[in-house]
């Protein structure tokens, strides 16, 4: 299987987030002619990040296809799109659970909040607008499945060209992806980057991206749990 070299693979994933973000911005100024105000107005507006999930998913995930068919290599194989064994799944929940009681717990005791202002804004406001099913459904399944593809997928496939290179290739994909999770302080970013490195060290061992799409989705369905009770019930 011909792979992409190291600075072809990150001029392709380059080319693949802007352009599906350039084409959900254009898409969406021509379909909502105030959606800049409305972002200066509501900077987490629900609505906006769902819309721009739903057109720059698909995009992002369609130019990296045409990258891999470019290479001649099967898109399966290229993205590891398999199922892992059955060990790599129950290693994989254990250890997202273990993380996740983790972080909340660190967080709790050093007195930051679970759910943050970005979590709390765009759920509010894709709730007043009626679109909180789309937003879940964007932020629980089209993100992850997404982001999984493009990095521990795509980016993956062309850095981790060895078992010397994989936990370099993990470490640099974590940064890069926790590094884009702009709307987030420090502390979600940090935890976000450590969840890459567990995310990139069972994709390594499972040879499966479907099964970090799976942990990825989980991960965003428990947060969007706290946000769920934190809005309804502690607000």
């Amino acid at each position: 299987m011909r792979i992409w070299g190291y600075w072809a693979t990150f001029g392709w994933t380059v080319l693949a987030f802007f352009a599906g973000q350039i084409v959900a911005l254009a898409a969406v100024m021509r379909w909502w002619p105030g959606a800049l105000k409305s972002l200066v107005a509501t900077p987490y507006d629900g609505v906006l990040i769902t819309l721009f999930l739903l057109i720059s998913t698909p995009i992002t995930i369609a130019i990296l296809a045409l990258a891999v068919r470019l290479a001649r290599a099967r898109i399966s194989d290229y993205l590891a799109l398999t199922w892992p064994q059955m060990r790599y799944v129950k290693t994989g929940l254990v250890c997202l659970i273990g993380l996740i009681a983790l972080g909340d717990a660190l967080l709790f005791l050093g007195g930051h909040a679970l759910v943050t202002q970005f979590q709390i804004q765009s759920y509010n406001s894709a709730a007043a607008a009626g679109w909180l099913a789309a937003m879940l459904a964007a932020t629980i399944i089209v993100a992850p499945a997404g982001e999984e593809i493009m990095f521990r997928g795509f980016l993956f496939r062309g850095w981790a060209r060895s078992d010397r290179s994989a936990w370099p290739a993990i470490v640099a994909i974590s940064l890069i992806w926790a590094a884009l999770h702009v709307q987030y302080d420090w502390t979600g970013i940090l935890q976000i980057f450590i969840i890459g490195l567990f995310l990139g060290w069972i994709r390594w061992r499972s040879a499966s991206t479907l099964l970090t799409f799976v942990l990825h989705a989980l991960f965003n369905l428990e947060g969007t749990v706290e946000t769920v009770l934190h809005a309804r019930f502690f607000s």
